[in-house]
């Protein structure tokens, strides 16, 4: 497997991969399946922020998943806060993709200064949460029936991971 930088020809595979998990997960809270303008727009925008976004191709070229970056949320108290997100195609779950792109997340989120990184997680979904145990996250809170999709109330997991060990915050 090969983990690099997206680019914009990377971005009908994305399409893919998104539309995937909207139409057979729980992890994206949404029916509506994006388009590639919408595709291009999120790629967009996290990449002019300074957001990374990773893809992971397989031995052929295709790429089977990707991993981003982005913010946990806009107020400036969250600035060293950092969520991020990670797809990766059905045939390809499990064999190393996940924790390639959450590996280089976490890398790159603590070279950028981050102190803590998040993660929501769908509540059922054991493999996420056990990918991000061994990567150090603890489970911070479960919120019950919080969204739903497919007719079902469906629990957040949140998990944090602590980036750095700066006991202040760095003076602005």
């Amino acid at each position: 497997m090969l983990l690099r930088h997206a680019v914009p020809e990377d971005l009908p595979g994305l399409l893919d991969i998104h539309n995937n998990a909207v139409k057979t997960l729980k992890a994206i809270w949404t029916d509506k399946l994006d388009t590639l303008e919408d595709r291009t727009t999120w790629f967009e925008e996290r990449t002019q922020a300074g957001y990374p976004v990773f893809v992971v191709e397989n031995e052929a070229g295709d790429v089977i998943g990707f991993g981003s970056l982005g913010p946990y949320r806009p107020k400036e108290g969250y600035r060293l806060t950092v969520e991020h997100s990670i797809y990766i195609l059905p045939q390809a779950r499990g064999k190393g993709a996940g924790g390639l792109l959450l590996e280089k997340l976490i890398e790159v989120a603590r070279g950028q200064g981050y102190h803590v990184m998040l993660a929501a997680v769908d509540g059922e979904n054991a493999g996420s949460i056990a990918l991000h145990l061994k990567f150090g996250f603890k489970s911070v809170g479960r919120i019950p029936q919080i969204g739903v999709k497919f007719g079902e109330w469906l629990d957040l997991v949140l998990m944090s991971l602590v980036l750095d060990d700066r006991v202040r915050p760095p003076q602005d």
